[in-house]
C-alpha cells in the first residue's frame, strides 16, 4: 500500500484533537507552502539544509592586474576593498606608487543563510584542516620516545623545535592527579587569593572610591587615597611584597615547578620544608655558578675586562640629582597624563592655514574652528578678526548691539540747557534753539527700545504712525511743510 503524500495529508481539514504547541509553526519556518500544509515542519525534510554554504576563503578573482588601476586599494593593488579596509601588511610604498606586486580581486560572495545557520557554531568548518593538527602531535610523539631511547638524532631535532628541554628532564608525562600536590596549573592561576583572606572588592564598597583591577586582583593607580580602604590595601600589598613573604612565594613556587617537571629531587613545601629550601639554594648556586663562568668564557674570547673594573674617577663625580620620580607598576610616571593611542586614520591634519582642525570649537549646537570660531567646514582661516567678527554678528543676532548704540548716543548728546526770555506780564518764552533741541528730543525719544521691539507693536502706536506717514499719491503731500503760497 502506497504512503500518502503529504498535499493528501494537507488537504484534509486540520486536526483539532492535535495541541497546538505541535501544530503551531515556529515564525521564523513560515514560508509560501504553510497554508497548503500546517504541520509542514513536523515532516521529514528532504531539503538540502543551506549549513553548507560558507564563504570560499582566500580565492581570487581571475589573474593578477599587470598595473594599478583607478579606484583599486593603495597598498596592494585590489579593486574589492579600499585601502582602509586592506587586510595586508602596510607597505612603505603602496601598489599605487611602485606597480609592483599587485594583488588579485577577492570573491565578494553573498550567501544568505538562513535562522539555524546563522547560529550554527561549527558552521564553515572544514574538518580536513585539523590533519595537520594530528599529523603534528604524531611526529612529535615519534621524537620523544626516540629521545627516550637515547637517539641522538632526535633529541637534536626536539632541541631545534624549543621542546628538548621539557622532554629531558620529565621522564614521562606527568599528569595533575598523579603529582602529590596536586598543583598541576597554569602560573596565571596561581596567585589566587587564600580562603581566609578578605576579597580586595569586599573592603571598601564606595563606587568613587578605590580603583580594583579583577584581572590582576590588585589595586591600580594607587587605588583610594583618603579612605581607610586605602590604607587596608597598602598595608596588605606591603606585607605580601616585603620580608620573608617574598622569600616564601618563592619556596612555593620552587616546590611547585618541581612536582610539575617531576625531578628526582622533588620537594614538598608543606612535609619537607628544609629539604626544599636546600636544594632551592643550591640550585641557585649552581646557577650563579654557570653564569659566571659563561662571563669568564666571554671575557677570555673577546676581552674588554678593563672596561668592567671599577673606576674611582668615575665614582667620584656626581650623578645625583633632587629631581624625584615616582614610577608605578606599569613603568609610567606618576602623575603624568598617559599617552593618548594612534589610530590608522589621519589625525591633526591642518588645511587653509588653520591651526587646530575641525570640531575643535562648538557655539549654538555648531561645530568650527577653535583658530577662527569659522562654522564652515573647509574655508579659510581668518584668525583674531574672524574671531571679532563672529562675536559682533552673534551680537547684532541677540541685539546686544542695539543696546550698546543706545547706551553710547545718551553720553555723547546730553540734554542741552534750557534758556528763557522774561515777558512784561512775568511769562517767559524759550528761544528758537530750545524749540530745535525739544524737537530733536522728540525724535531721540520716539525711536523704539529694544524691550518694544520684542514686545511688538502696539494699537496706538500703529495710528499714530498711520497719521504721521507720507501718502505717496496724496497729491498735497509735496507741499507739507513748506509755508510757500501756491499760485
Amino acid at each position: 500500500m502506497a504512503s500518502k503524500k503529504p498535499a493528501d495529508v494537507a488537504s484534509k481539514e486540520k486536526n483539532e484533537y492535535i495541541p497546538s504547541f505541535i501544530s503551531k509553526k515556529p515564525f521564523y519556518l513560515e514560508g509560501p507552502d504553510s497554508e497548503n500544509d500546517y504541520l509542514e515542519h513536523q515532516r521529514l525534510q528532504t531539503a538540502t539544509p543551506d549549513q553548507s554554504k560558507w564563504y570560499d576563503r582566500g580565492k581570487r578573482l581571475g589573474a593578477v592586474a599587470t598595473k594599478f588601476r583607478k579606484g583599486a586599494c593603495e597598498n596592494c593593488g585590489a579593486m574589492t576593498h579600499k585601502t582602509k579596509e586592506c587586510l595586508s601588511r602596510p607597505r612603505a610604498k603602496g601598489a599605487k606608487w611602485t606597480g609592483k606586486d599587485i594583488q588579485a580581486d577577492e570573491v565578494v560572495q553573498n550567501i544568505q543563510l538562513g535562522w539555524d545557520a546563522k547560529r550554527d557554531r561549527w558552521n564553515g568548518y572544514d574538518a580536513t584542516e585539523y590533519r595537520a593538527v594530528i599529523q603534528e602531535y604524531e611526529e612529535l610523539e615519534n621524537l620523544k620516545k626516540s629521545a627516550k631511547s637515547g637517539d641522538a638524532a632526535g633529541q637534536q631535532k626536539l632541541i631545534e623545535n624549543g621542546e628538548g628541554d621539557e622532554v629531558l628532564e620529565q621522564e614521562e608525562a606527568k599528569y595533575a592527579e598523579e603529582s602529590d600536590m596536586g598543583r598541576q596549573q597554569s602560573t596565571a592561576t596561581r596567585n589566587l587569593r587564600l580562603r581566609e583572606d578578605t576579597a580586595k572588592y569586599l573592603l571598601n564598597l564606595d563606587l568613587e572610591s578605590a580603583k580594583y583591577d579583577p584581572k590582576t586582583r590588585s589595586m591600580v593607580d594607587m587605588g583610594a587615597q583618603a579612605d581607610q580602604a586605602a590604607a587596608l590595601v597598602a598595608e596588605d600589598n606591603f606585607m605580601r611584597a616585603s620580608g620573608d613573604a617574598a622569600e616564601f612565594e618563592k619556596a612555593s613556587k620552587y616546590a611547585w615547578e618541581s612536582q610539575e617537571r617531576g625531578d628526582k629531587n622533588k620537594t614538598h613545601l608543606q612535609a619537607n620544608p628544609t629539604s626544599g629550601e636546600y636544594f632551592r639554594r643550591k640550585e641557585q648556586q649552581e646557577s650563579e655558578a654557570k653564569r659566571e663562568a659563561h662571563r669568564k668564557q666571554l671575557l677570555e674570547k673577546y676581552g674588554g675586562e678593563q672596561y668592567l673594573q671599577p673606576n674611582s674617577m668615575k665614582d667620584s663625580t656626581i650623578t645625583e640629582s633632587e629631581r624625584y620620580i615616582e614610577y608605578d607598576e606599569s613603568g609610567a610616571i606618576k602623575g603624568a597624563p598617559k599617552a593618548i593611542a594612534k589610530t590608522k586614520y589621519p589625525e591633526d591634519i591642518l588645511i587653509n592655514n588653520h591651526t587646530s582642525v575641525w570640531g575643535s570649537w562648538w557655539k549654538n549646537f555648531q561645530w568650527g574652528y577653535a583658530c577662527c570660531h569659522s562654522t564652515v567646514k573647509n574655508s579659510y582661516c581668518t584668525g583674531e578678526e574672524g574671531k571679532e567678527a563672529s562675536e559682533q554678528a552673534n551680537r547684532i543676532r541677540t541685539g546686544a548691539e542695539l543696546e550698546a548704540m543706545e547706551s553710547r548716543r545718551a553720553i555723547e548728546m546730553p540734554p542741552p540747557p534750557r534758556t528763557a526770555t522774561p515777558l512784561p506780564g512775568g511769562e517767559s518764552s524759550t528761544t528758537q534753539n530750545e524749540v530745535e533741541m525739544s524737537g530733536k528730543g522728540e525724535g531721540l525719544a520716539k525711536k523704539r527700545t529694544l524691550t518694544e521691539m520684542k514686545g511688538g507693536v502696539s494699537e496706538e502706536e500703529l495710528e499714530a504712525y498711520k497719521r504721521s506717514r507720507g501718502m505717496a499719491d496724496d497729491p498735497m503731500s509735496k507741499y507739507l511743510g513748506k509755508d510757500e503760497l501756491v499760485s
